[in-house]
């Protein structure tokens, strides 16, 4: 049985996202990655393996070794996903600033 994650679980993992912010500046190869980390290589592996599977890592091949890349268009799903929440918070803070300083004017 195969299992199939979504770009959510992979985030939600604090070590992927320090991994995708090493790997946002710039490609690296599985062990540079490892070095950044106080875990085994084979973890950081299965880090690795996750955010490439939901594609948030993209990964060429040099010779013999493989560097991993940053996905942009996939984090820009994610963010097109949350926008629409963080618009409504955003109403909802501006609506309760507005009462406050109604509230406040009013004492």
């Amino acid at each position: 049985m195969e299992i199939r994650r979504d770009v959510f679980q992979a985030i939600a993992d604090p070590t992927r996202r320090a991994i995708l912010s090493l790997v946002a500046l710039q490609a690296m190869t599985p062990g540079a990655i490892a070095e950044n980390f106080d875990s085994s290589r084979q973890t950081i592996s299965k880090h690795i393996q996750i955010l490439n599977e939901c594609e948030l890592l993209d990964q060429t091949q040099s010779g013999r070794e493989i560097y991993y890349h940053f996905n942009p268009n996939k984090m820009k799903e994610i963010a097109d996903f949350i926008e629409p929440f963080r618009n409504m918070w955003d109403d909802r803070f501006n609506k309760l600033e507005t009462i406050m300083k109604k509230y406040k004017t009013k004492k």
